[in-house]
């Protein structure tokens, strides 16, 4: 992760002028469709794109349709309709040249809807770091959809619905009314711990209010600047614990839980941090873990500088740090938090002391957290 470049004013995009995008996921039958449909009736989103595999796989509603071609629809609610094009960033930028051409409505949001078995992250890889979509969008969040009633099933036996969970920004509980009470506080108690700092929405037959799920990125659309504190909420962390591998917590010991293979922690620093340390540390723990460091977000207090800088990383992709005017608060931590597979809190803070303590490094101290196992 290269940060000298772009942590500079005159590189960063202004993310007022970035197009948000959404990422909507979940497992199959977790009520992905019914969600997307009642969304796209609202007409809080009369100025949205949807982005889906195939109009078929989706099902939308035929009450929703107006006119369209192959691959493109307009739907009675002003939103725009479109199938992926071969390739996401060849369909980003189809509708951004008919967005200049007037050729389609224009929008100020896209929400792209995944397949069931979809993992999102390489499809955050894409909103992150190809420069032809960053320099026209911006990673707003990940909506995961989570059936209440098998759920849990679901995360024992898929690893990818565990992914899609803990990537995400807003979880929506879906089918509520077809679970018994205590399955669903489990289940509740389970995603808590794989993904703190998602707020857990309870939706009945898809019907949830947009407000609810968007507008959970960096940038406040409503201020128009960065909002840190609700973007990284690393106070979720406080009381979640990096989970005993291997323990099934009441299931049964013939059952390996995916989830029970996430930690979710958020690691702090009191002191400013060396940009040269910082990078050789983001470089070594993403080539010996990057597939199991499913998410980082946080913000860091460099040497040397009046401004904070903020990262955000899915497995071993870092979208660009962005160099923010002020700190948001008079906490200068270093602060990031971290959502791994069998990466454990330990072996992170203790790779972390080892490439800032210059005593360690000077008098070649050797460093078992460097292979963290």
């Amino acid at each position: 992760m290269v940060m000298s470049d772009a942590a500079s004013p005159d590189s960063a995009q202004k993310p007022d002028e970035l197009i948000p995008v959404s990422l909507l996921t979940g497992f199959l039958g977790s009520g992905k469709t019914t969600v997307l449909n009642h969304v796209l009736h609202d007409p809080r989103m009369d100025k949205s794109a949807v982005i889906v595999n195939e109009f078929g796989e989706v099902g939308l509603d035929h009450e929703l349709m107006v006119a369209g071609s192959e691959d493109m629809v307009l739907l009675n609610s002003g939103c725009l309709c479109c199938t992926v094009r071969g390739d996401l960033v060849n369909t980003l930028r189809d509708m951004v040249m008919l967005r200049l051409r007037e050729d389609v409505p224009s929008f100020d949001r896209v929400l792209i809807e995944t397949t069931g078995l979809a993992d999102p992250a390489p499809i955050l890889h894409t909103l992150m770091s190809d420069q032809l979509v960053t320099n026209y969008f911006r990673l707003d969040g990940v909506i995961t959809t989570v059936d209440a009633a098998n759920g849990a099933d679901t995360l024992d036996r898929q690893f990818e619905s565990v992914k899609q969970v803990a990537v995400a920004d807003r979880l929506l509980l879906t089918k509520t009314d077809l679970a018994d009470g205590a399955a669903r506080e489990t289940l509740e108690t389970r995603l808590a711990a794989a993904n703190p700092a998602a707020p857990r929405i309870k939706v009945m037959n898809g019907d949830v209010n947009p407000n609810l799920l968007f507008n959970a990125g960096l940038f406040d659309p409503k201020t128009k600047t960065a909002d840190v504190e609700r973007w990284l909420r690393d106070e979720a962390y406080g009381h979640a614990h990096d989970h005993d591998h291997g323990h099934e917590h009441g299931h049964g010991h013939d059952v390996n839980r995916h989830d029970d293979h996430i930690s979710s922690f958020c690691v702090t620093y009191d002191e400013p941090l060396r940009l040269d340390a910082l990078e050789q540390w983001f470089d070594t723990i993403m080539m010996l873990k990057g597939p199991d460091l499913l998410r980082i977000k946080g913000i860091v207090n460099v040497e040397e500088m009046d401004r904070p800088v903020v990262i955000h990383g899915v497995q071993h992709v870092f979208h660009p740090p962005a160099v923010l005017d002020v700190w948001p608060s008079d906490d200068r931590r270093t602060r990031i938090v971290f959502i791994t597979r069998d990466v454990e809190r330990k072996a992170i803070e203790d790779t972390l002391t080892w490439f800032s303590d210059d005593k360690l490094r000077a008098h070649g101290k050797p460093n078992a957290a460097l292979t963290i196992d």
